[in-house]
């Protein structure tokens, strides 16, 4: 691991840390992370984020989730903020497009062909293609509908996902049952050539190999003049690990898959403790009412 020290199980780093901490660029996973399990916000996040901006720190979700569905959950508070949606594929500040990852032309229907066939054979699984508008599914059942409308605010419905005529950035599996047994099988034959990660209980993501939500950290710590030690980076599962390596202040939730509380420099409490606000309380003395 790239540290010394053993991890804090507070939250607040090494003593003393605290009144040393310069910290410009804050980023932050969503569900499991800043979000509690009912993905709801903390009541004190736009207090936080005002107290972040007089202080010249930006604030930068970071998710597996569509930029629409991001700006929608910071509506009226997003003004300035980058937005690291779809897995780091899609970097958006004030609705302009910082950098994107596209896969190659052909490269998302083949998965989607393999999703298919993992259905034929018997999985509960459907793709959802995103694209740079929107994202497409072919299924059109409602628990399956249901599960979407949580991460992609913009979808539509198609006849054919294979035949979209979009910039595609990544293609989504969704499984209602275990990722691992049903869904890894299929896209055995992509892991050689692009990315293939494990997003929550019940996704997969593919995507080039160049992108994660790690490289667009870098990127945007490039574009800023920012290093990273005085980057904060906050996440939980297997697609934050990428990016707690490009941060000295790199927290894993308490809640945290373990190979994630193995990977980050310190602890926060748990998603459903607020653990991002209290961490950004302690560690950069902000007032806020928690």
């Amino acid at each position: 691991m790239p540290y010394s020290h053993a991890p804090s199980s507070t939250g607040a780093g090494p003593r003393g840390a605290e009144a040393r901490a310069d910290i410009r660029l804050v980023v932050t996973d969503m569900d499991g992370t800043l979000l509690d399990d009912a993905k709801n916000a903390p009541p004190a996040l736009a207090e936080a984020l005002r107290l972040l901006r007089e202080r010249g720190v930006l604030f930068c979700p970071a998710s597996g989730r569509q930029y629409a569905t991001l700006a929608r959950e910071f509506e009226g508070v997003a003004d300035g903020m980058v937005f690291i949606a779809e897995n780091g594929t899609y970097v958006v500040r004030d609705g302009v497009e910082l950098s994107s990852d596209t896969l190659r032309p052909g490269v998302a229907a083949a998965i989607a062909r393999a999703a298919r066939e993992a259905a034929a054979g018997g999985a509960d699984v459907g793709a959802v293609v995103c694209g740079k508008s929107a994202a497409y599914v072919e299924r059109a059942d409602e628990p399956f509908l249901a599960e979407v409308r949580k991460y992609y605010l913009s979808h539509r419905i198609v006849d054919d996902v294979t035949a979209v005529d979009d910039d595609i950035i990544k293609v989504a599996l969704f499984t209602f049952g275990s990722d691992e047994h049903t869904v890894a099988p299929a896209l055995a034959p992509f892991a050689g050539t692009h990315q293939v990660v494990v997003s929550g209980e019940h996704w997969v993501d593919v995507m080039n190999r160049t992108a994660n939500k790690g490289a667009a950290v870098r990127r945007l710590q490039r574009e800023l003049g920012v290093t990273p030690a005085q980057t904060m980076v906050f996440g939980d599962y297997l697609n934050d690990l990428e990016m707690l390596d490009a941060a000295d202040w790199s927290f894993a939730m308490a809640n945290a898959h373990p190979e994630v509380i193995r990977r980050a420099r310190h602890r926060a409490p748990s998603n459903n403790d607020n653990g991002v606000l209290r961490t950004l309380a302690r560690v950069l003395d902000l007032p806020l009412p928690l």
